[in-house]
Formats: C-alpha cells, structure tokens, sequence
C-alpha cells in the first residue's frame, strides 16, 4: 500500500452515492430522498445517501422473512462455508474496505490497516467455525418413559443498529454471529459513516442468498422504524447509553429480545509498584486511539496518590507525542471527531473543567477545517465532577488520585457505567483481587484495549447487556427448546 495516497483511497475521494442493498440488490431509498454524508476531515458534504423510510424498512424486513425461511435450515456446514468465502473475499478487497472506511471516518490509513482490518475477516472465520461447534445438555430420561433433549435454534429476522465509532468492526461483530446462528438481519449503520456498511453488504450478497442481509440507510427516524417493525424477533444495537434505553424502550412494547453495548467510562487503575513509564505510553495509546471514540477508551485515570506527579507527566508527554491529522499522514495516530455535534461536545467538556482541575496537555481544537481535537490531559479531577462521571468520547484523559486498594474500587466502580477497566501493578494477588471487584463486563491486567475473537465483550450496568464475539456472542442470536418425547 502506497504510503502516501493508495489508489483505493485515490478513488474514495471522488464524490459518492451510496445505495441500500435489500434482497440482494443495491437499490435508493423507495422515494428516491437522500441525505448529506460530511467528511470529517473537512467538514464538507462528500457523499449522499439513501433516506430510508417505513417503505424501505418493511422491503427490507420481508426480504429477511422470506430469506428465513430456508436459511435458519441450512446447516451449520453450509453457513460456516459461506462465512469463509465471505472472510476470504474481505482480505482480498482489505485496501479498498480500509480507505471506504477511512475515507468515512477520517481514521489514519495506516495504523487502520494494520489494527483492524486483520479482524474484519478473523471474526467471520471465528464465527464460522463456532457455529459448527455448539453444546448443549445430553438428552436424558428425567421422567419415567421420557427422554429429554436441547435444541438450539436461531431467533429469526434480527434488526441491528451500529455506530460511527467503527463502522466497519461494529457491524461485523453484529453481522456474523447473527447470520452464524442462522437468523437473518436488516441493518442501519449510523447515517453519518454508511460507506463500509453499505460495501461490506454489497460484497456479502456474492456469498449469501438474498434477503440473509440487508443494510438500510437513515437517519434517527428511520432506525426507529426499523426497532419497532413487527417483524423482528430480537433487535440488537451499539450505541449511546440514550440511544440504548430508547431502543430497549421499544422493544419493550413488543416483547422483542434486546442485545445493548452502550457505552463505558473505563477506569485504568495504577498503582505505585507498576512500571510507570510502561503504562504512561500504553495508557495514552489505548486512550487516543481512534481519537478516543471508544466506549472502552483508557481516559479515565486513577492512580496512586505517592506516584501522581511522576505519572501524570509522563502520561502527558506521551499523549502529546501521539498526532492528529490527516488519513494519509503516515505520522497520524488518529483522525478526527466524527462530526460537529461531537466535537463541540468534547470541548464543552474541557471548557466546563471545574477551577481546581488543570489541563495538562492539549485541551483545544486543532485547525479550522474538520473536527479535529488535540490530545489532551486533566488532572486534579474529583470523583463527583462532571468529567468523571459522563463519557466523553473524545482524545481526553482525566486524572484523579487514591489512597488504597478500597478507595480505587469505590472511585472506579462509582459511575454508571459498567463496560471495561484495567488494573497496573506488579502484584499478582493484588490484581486479582481487583478483577474480581471491579464491576465492569472486561479487566485488562498491566495491558488496555486488546480484543480477540475468542472472549466476551459486553458490560454491566448502563453499559448494557448481552456479549459481542465468543461463543458467547453466538448463544445471545439462539433460542432453546426442550423437546420431550415419549419412549414407554
């Protein structure tokens, strides 16, 4: 891949039009309206697409009901075999998903490349092979003359809605055990980053048979529709803890199973015996990365109060040695705040800092075109104060000091939110008994943010419920059945 500018990325530049794919087909919203896609990077309109309406969204839900019907049969062998093919073709077209997607969200081409593309494919091939490999109990005589046996079925039609924070990663972590279990899915990628929603889709249909996944461009309206369609079994979103509530609200009324990974305000904790200079680096990169626009983000710091200085200014060097810049700008770490409303957002944030805080590091935009922000760093923070408490899904990082072992626990569990935590310390007995205190869905023990396909993520509290990845992101799309059969 060119450093500079790939022709891939080239090509992303020109102005687009994307389309909804419904029942195998790339096709505009039924009325033919359209809606303005911004380059964050610039802050100018360079793309349109589809404003789905309930036209679009009831197509494209009886085109999954009908799809159904012969997909929740075929075998896990069948699916397993088309999820493959899909994972192969990922790889090969792996330039041209990374620069749609960079192009969307201003992501840095590089460091995309190599951090999230490899798992494009692998969690398809995960899935795959984790649908060819579910248990259940041994059939058994429980009662007199009768044995008793599981079945795991799929759910059905699923709706799903995803975020802007990683368009592409977040509706592959839906898609896959989805369409593993053998349910089928409308999706509705957040209507500020359509681009690799909307390519991934088109690309599946060569693998899937029609109407197994469709994607439906919109804006707010249009994924209310899509939440409160009759026909869905389950719906299933990443989003805002708001946005969460609000679907679980809806679903309520139809008694429609509910999948929610909303969002997170990650204590990192670090104690006096970790390797300071270590984890200042680390923390700093699993908090800026993708500009901290993720719910898992390193921005919520506590340390030991002995060690607080020195780490504080490590940590600030380190953050601001990370750059933020253009997508191919091979010295960027990370791109810009996905849109306006966000970036004002992040600087109310910083701007409301109560008078005995203190930015540290950065705390201001960056240039006058796009929604950039520098990375930043805020100390003397207390645990009741706005920034603590409310996710602020940005490039910032908050610090605020502890005592002891139960005044960290009672600091970092003391927010709303229950999705990821770490712990640093070179004391092993000391960061399990943390682990086993902390009450978020995932701890990191000396590292923060790495995922494989293979273990859980999902969190607690207003961070929601259910698990993306692992088999246990694959049992959330299935039911269970017990079937008794007479044998006297």
């Amino acid at each position: 891949m060119d450093a500079v500018r790939p022709a891939d990325y080239a090509r992303a530049m020109a102005d687009q039009t994307f389309s909804n794919v419904v029942d195998g087909r790339l096709v505009p919203s039924a009325s033919g309206a359209t809606y303005d896609v911004i380059d964050p990077t610039t802050g100018a309109v360079y793309a349109q697409a589809p404003m789905s309406g309930q036209e679009d969204v009831d197509r494209a839900y009886a085109a999954a009901d009908r799809a159904f019907e012969t997909w929740g049969r075929t075998t896990p062998k069948e699916r397993a075999t088309a999820l493959l093919r899909l994972a192969d073709a990922i790889d090969a077209r792996a330039e041209e998903l990374n620069a749609v997607e960079c192009r969307d969200t201003g992501k840095p081409l590089a460091l995309t490349m190599s951090e999230e593309m490899p798992y494009a494919s692998d969690h398809f091939r995960f899935f795959a092979g984790a649908c060819r490999v579910m248990e259940g109990r041994a059939a058994g005589e429980y009662m007199t003359d009768m044995t008793s046996f599981i079945r795991r079925e799929p759910i059905g039609v699923v709706g799903q809605v995803t975020p802007w924070n990683y368009p592409l990663l977040m509706m592959i972590w839906k898609v896959a055990p989805a369409i593993a279990a053998g349910n089928t899915v409308v999706l509705k990628p957040s209507d500020t980053t359509p681009a690799s929603s909307t390519l991934l889709a088109e690309i599946a249909q060569e693998f899937l048979p029609p109407g197994v996944l469709n994607v439906v461009c919109g804006d707010r309206d249009t994924g209310r529709a899509l939440v409160s369609h009759p026909t869905p079994q389950m719906v299933a979103i990443t989003g805002s803890v708001r946005a969460g509530m609000e679907v679980a609200g809806a679903a309520a009324t139809d008694l429609k199973r509910v999948h929610l990974e909303l969002g997170g305000k990650a204590p990192v904790i670090v104690f006096d015996d970790a390797d300071l200079a270590g984890a200042a680096t680390s923390i700093a990169e699993a908090g800026l990365f993708n500009a901290g626009q993720d719910c898992t983000a390193a921005t919520r710091v506590l340390v030991a109060d002995g060690v607080h200085d020195e780490f504080v200014a490590a940590l600030a060097e380190a953050a601001a040695a990370l750059k933020t810049g253009m997508p191919d700008d091979e010295d960027t770490y990370y791109g810009p705040l996905n849109n306006a409303d966000q970036l004002a957002r992040v600087a109310g944030m910083v701007d409301r800092l109560p008078d005995h805080a203190e930015v540290r590091t950065g705390g201001t935009r960056v240039g006058d075109a796009g929604y950039f922000y520098a990375p930043t760093v805020l100390s003397g923070l207390r645990q009741d104060d706005e920034q603590i408490q409310t996710e602020i899904f940005g490039p910032v990082m908050t610090v605020q000091t502890f005592a002891d072992e139960a005044e960290a626990l009672r600091f970092a569990n003391g927010v709303q939110y229950g999705l990821s935590s770490s712990v640093w310390t070179a004391d092993h007995a000391r960061a399990m008994r943390m682990s086993a205190r902390l009450d978020f869905g995932v701890v990191w023990i000396n590292t923060h943010i790495p995922f494989v396909s293979e273990m859980p993520h999902g969190g607690f509290k207003h961070s929601g419920y259910g698990k993306d990845l692992s088999m246990y992101g694959l049992e959330d799309y299935t039911r269970i059945k017990h079937v008794m059969s007479s044998i006297g």
